[in-house]
């Protein structure tokens, strides 16, 4: 088999990683895309012991140790959102949130993390706790959840407020998302792609984000739908079924890197 066939199937997943690591599409795909040129160029060499999923992401940490501390690589078209992606890659993405990611949200195992991040499985859960710490802290808002099976929604709702968070409600179709915007404007949507009518959670969450600046996370069964290259992308994204370690990772890093997350209103006690 070759390279590019051994690796291709990991390579919307890294970038799911790369962007909730980041908090911003951009600079996410553009580790990945350093990562690639890098193995093609034999500049980065993949780890023979490991998967080659697991070897994936040990380049992208290669690539990223290399780079982080010099600049965040971006296309050079737009220096302000840049500079400000920098700012907050600097401030809060420490190798806590890598094996926290890791972990919680790509599904590898304290010891595959270890190994990708050139360390051992001790320190990958304290780094984990302390992720886990650093980003429940002032980050309580205000929860819309455009759901349409009852089950999933009821579980959603549990994780939801378990993380001290509040929900605003629950929308089954797009335009029951879009009254529940009206009447309570909330911190962060979690959306389903195919909702109970027919309609779409993508045409919702658009509706959303013209009048309401709010960090979306999808959640679906199909996630490669979304993953596509083909138009915008989202940043955070679930796939279903879902684990609830992994829910809470995504939240926790939605809002933290959401500019102004942190001042988001809290919800009533």
């Amino acid at each position: 088999m070759s390279l590019v066939a051994k690796l291709a199937p990991h390579l919307p997943y890294m970038r799911r990683y790369g962007r909730a690591l980041t908090g911003d599409a951009g600079v996410g795909d553009g580790f990945v895309r350093m990562t690639l040129e890098a193995i093609a160029a034999g500049r980065v060499q993949l780890v023979a012991h490991l998967t080659p999923r697991a070897a994936l992401y040990r380049a992208f940490h290669d690539v990223w140790r290399a780079r982080a501390e010099a600049r965040v690589p971006g296309d050079g078209a737009a220096a302000a959102p840049e500079a400000s992606a920098d700012i907050r890659l600097r401030r809060m993405a420490p190798r806590s949130r890598q094996a926290f990611l890791l972990t919680a949200m790509e599904g590898f195992t304290p010891s595959d993390a270890a190994q990708i991040l050139g360390t051992d499985a001790i320190e990958v859960e304290r780094l984990i706790a302390q992720a886990q710490r650093d980003i429940d802290q002032d980050l309580a808002t205000r929860v819309l959840i455009i759901e349409d099976e009852p089950v999933i929604a009821a579980d959603l709702e549990a994780l939801v407020s378990e993380l001290g968070h509040g929900v605003t409600g629950v929308a089954t179709t797009r335009r029951e998302a879009v009254e529940a915007v009206a009447r309570t404007a909330p911190g962060l949507v979690l959306a389903d792609i195919q909702l109970a009518d027919g309609s779409s959670g993508i045409d919702a969450v658009n509706d959303i984000l013209a009048g309401l600046d709010v960090p979306v996370i999808f959640i679906t069964a199909f996630p490669e739908r979304l993953l596509t290259g083909e138009r915008p992308e989202p940043t955070f994204l679930i796939t279903k079924p879902f684990q609830p370690e992994t829910v809470k990772a995504t939240i926790g890093q939605a809002l933290f890197f959401h500019p102004g997350g942190a001042r988001r209103e809290r919800p009533a006690a």
